[in-house]
């Protein structure tokens, strides 16, 4: 796989990574068919991938004359770069601020605290 670039993607160009993700290699048409209704026009679909290979996260292979596109980065790679970015530019890199802002705002129960708090105590072992 190539490494993609530290570009940041727009929420456009990261739900067609959900669905490379999910469903690729796939071609543009197939991608379409899969978006809810409106589904956007087949040109705007092949923009928005083009876009995202010169960035380096998109690639695709040619079979049987068409052209079947595909996610160069793993989602869990992306996953942890936006995740930590997010941290970084709303909790000043806090973890810690951040799990507080979900319990004071009633976004995680006790019960998923103490879970988390047995997987931390696991990992630590």
């Amino acid at each position: 796989m190539r490494k993609a670039s530290k570009e940041q993607l727009t929420p456009k160009e990261e739900e067609l990574m959900q669905l490379l993700w999910a469903h690729g290699p796939i071609q543009i048409s197939r991608l379409v068919e899969l978006y809810p209704d409106p589904k956007p026009h087949f040109n705007t679909v092949s923009t928005v991938v083009r876009r995202l290979e010169g960035k380096g996260f998109v690639d695709h292979n040619e079979v049987a004359g068409t052209f079947h596109y595909f996610a160069t980065v793993p989602k869990e790679n992306f996953r942890d770069r936006s995740f930590g970015d997010f941290i970084r530019k709303y909790f000043g890199g806090s973890y810690y601020g951040a799990v507080s802002a979900l319990v004071q705002d009633e976004k995680i129960s006790a019960d998923e605290l103490k879970e988390l708090l047995r997987l931390v105590e696991r990992k630590g072992k």
